[in-house]
């Protein structure tokens, strides 16, 4: 008896405890609210704020959110305004009107999407803290340099810098690396040693830049790369004594060359002679790398494409024009990477004269020799006739 009465007190008294769990559990699910001009999933965690014409980050946005797109928009500054979200993992900002990377973005994210921008450069400070990152897009902006110092972006698989204003290949890239996409860039040199930490690096994308020859072994230490486009590229394939290291290296390496310059052979990026005394170094046979293509070495694609790589912005109209099936979208672990889409071009980037070209000469007609041979038969057939008669 006394057991039941000691029972039914402590039940008594955790009555009230349970309702005020209740009570609070109610409450928080009353204030988590989407934005009016967003959209939200998965429990208010995912928000789409995409293409709303916002000039100001939205009001009431939970702190525990895990995907944010603000892209195509009329965001000028972010500075300190996303500091607070220490759940984050995905940030898309892109094609707004950014000059510079937000700073203070929260370290816990993954993914950073920030093409379409007008973003000049990038100083140490921006990326110093973000041990956690995988994925950084900045494609399609004014880059013209960037800072980055050893061993930070210690977890960075996929950077994108394509269609940017680079001279030179950035040097310090983080050494962990798997994707780097430089194309699309004015880039005439690469700087001796700058990869040769990139032991990891698979997949380099250096097609439609000003390189005409390279530094001997500058690919050398490249040990795990599978993937390398030269295409577009006006090489100087007239001045052998720079241009044949980088020609015996692409015959003895293990990696798949697309648009080897001065080559002819479809073994090695599937180029080949178009014309008499035209060399074309980006002549694919193989289709482009896109997320509309099924390439079997597609490098940056994911399931998650943002707004911002669908939509035909209208101001980058001008870089794209006739380049326009990106390669964009890396799924790694939860991560991923979309920007701005382009593809290979077919332009004829080096013309020389062909020392081994041989003169082809036109075929001469059958109906021409037929003729020629006809008074011979006439003169043979007269003469069975007069054989026939005389005897």
């Amino acid at each position: 008896m006394m057991e039941r009465i000691r029972t039914s007190n402590i039940i008594s008294a955790s009555m009230p405890i349970n309702l005020l769990l209740l009570l609070l559990l109610l409450g928080m699910r009353v204030l988590a609210i989407c934005p009016p001009m967003c959209t939200c999933s998965g429990g208010h965690r995912v928000v789409d704020c995409s293409a709303r014409g916002l000039s100001l980050l939205p009001d009431s946005l939970q702190h525990n959110i895990h995907f944010l797109n603000l892209s195509n928009n009329r965001l000028q500054n972010l500075d300190g305004l996303l500091s607070h979200f220490d759940h984050l993992r995905t940030l898309d900002i892109s094609y707004n009107r950014l000059q510079h990377l937000p700073a203070g973005l929260p370290r816990a994210l993954w993914d950073i999407h920030a093409s379409g921008n007008y973003i000049r450069q990038m100083e140490k400070n921006d990326t110093a803290y973000h041990w956690n990152l995988k994925s950084l897009d900045l494609s399609n902006n004014q880059l013209e340099r960037v800072v980055l110092i050893n061993n930070t972006l210690s977890s960075l698989r996929a950077l994108n810098f394509s269609r940017n204003k680079f001279w030179t290949v950035p040097t310090n890239l983080p050494h962990n690396l798997e994707m780097v996409d430089l194309s699309h860039n004015y880039l005439l040199q690469i700087l001796a040693g700058s990869l040769d930490r990139l032991q990891r690096l698979s997949r380099f994308y250096l097609h439609a830049n000003r390189f005409t020859s390279l530094d001997e072994g500058v690919f050398s230490q490249l040990e795990g790369l599978q993937l390398l486009t030269l295409g577009d590229n006006p090489w100087a394939c007239e001045d052998e004594a720079n241009i044949n290291h980088l020609l015996t290296w692409m015959q003895q390496t293990q990696a798949k060359i697309l648009g080897c310059p001065c080559y002819t052979r479809p073994t090695c990026g599937q180029v080949h002679l178009a014309t008499r005394r035209t060399w074309l170094s980006a002549a694919y046979t193989e289709p482009p790398l896109g997320a509309d293509a099924h390439y079997p070495d597609q490098p940056v694609t994911s399931g998650y494409l943002s707004k911002s790589s669908q939509l035909n912005h209208p101001r980058n109209q001008n870089d794209v024009n006739g380049s326009e099936a990106g390669e964009q979208a890396l799924t790694m672990g939860g991560g991923f990477l979309a920007s701005t889409t382009h593809s290979f071009t077919t332009k004829t980037s080096t013309t020389i004269r062909t020392r081994s070209a041989k003169k082809v000469l036109p075929a001469r007609s059958t109906s021409h020799r037929i003729h020629r041979c006809n008074p011979i038969l006439n003169l043979l057939s007269t003469a069975v006739i007069l054989n026939a008669l005389s005897l």
